[in-house]
């Protein structure tokens, strides 16, 4: 799933801030939480990890023969 966002820069009299706005749609499928912790990790000068620190168990989902999904 990709997502195209854009930086936003901000001009304050005694500093300068750059904003990125996490699309409500991956928020979602993140299952985000208002206050969760997330940590920046620079990898290159083209590749930024937008990282959870503390991690969330992985939902595994297992397909019925009726093509419906239920938890495992």
């Amino acid at each position: 799933m990709a997502s195209i966002v854009r930086v936003q820069r901000v001009d304050r009299a005694s500093s300068r801030s750059f904003y990125v706005n996490l699309p409500a749609v991956l928020a979602d499928v993140l299952e985000v939480r208002k206050g969760e912790a997330f940590e920046w990790i620079l990898e290159d000068k083209n590749t930024l990890v937008f990282r959870r620190i503390q991690r969330k168990p992985l939902r595994l989902f297992r397909t019925r023969r009726d093509g419906t999904k239920f938890n495992t």
